[in-house]
């Protein structure tokens, strides 16, 4: 009796073991939410019917842009920049919260080079390590240089000052640019 109990016990055990294991390991067993297992849509990489080439991933139509990215199609020249100078004007009333933000940008973005005070006395000149002076930002030109032709700078670069379009959001250039003329150059917000 007790023998026949044991290989009873040893015969479910058996049982549930085998049953319970999967040979397959790439799939545990129920799924609970089969919708979350298995996608509908087409993995990045995978073959896809729909289209002649068989392939998932797709470049973007052409004229795409980000979002918040807006083509600046100038050139890096003098007479762009200057022209920026007459015509391209920020929209936006600034404020003194967006000048403290402009200061909190360019201690980000420009004040390696240009220094602290504007003056061209950045820790990349000082230090050596970079051998061309950054342009100072408080002499009497670039006091009366339009607000127009900074954004054009800071957009496309101007000398050896790179590019910097891609880094700082167009608002986010104004901000410096309110900045460097309210608080460096000691003009009025806007003017």
């Amino acid at each position: 009796m007790k023998k026949n109990r044991y290989i009873s016990v040893l015969a479910l055990l058996l049982i549930g073991v085998m049953t319970s294991c999967d040979k397959d390991n790439n799939h545990p067993g129920y799924s609970y939410f089969p919708d979350m297992q298995d996608s509908r849509a087409y993995e990045a990489y995978s073959s896809n019917p729909n289209f002649t080439d068989g392939k998932t991933l797709r470049l973007p139509v052409e004229g795409t842009i980000p979002r918040e990215m807006i083509p600046y199609t100038f050139e890096k020249t003098p007479e762009n920049r200057i022209w920026a100078g007459q015509n391209i004007i920020n929209m936006t009333e600034m404020s003194m919260e967006d000048v403290e933000r402009g200061k909190e940008l360019f201690g980000i973005f420009c004040i390696n080079c240009h220094g602290e005070k504007g003056d061209g006395q950045g820790f990349l000149y000082t230090s050596g390590k970079y051998p061309y002076a950054p342009k100072s930002l408080v002499t009497d030109i670039l006091k009366t240089t339009p607000r127009g032709e900074f954004f054009h700078v800071i957009t496309i670069g101007f000398g050896v000052m790179g590019a910097h379009g891609a880094q700082i959001k167009p608002d986010d250039r104004w901000k410096i640019i309110e900045y460097i003329k309210v608080e460096l150059q000691g003009k009025d917000i806007g003017q």
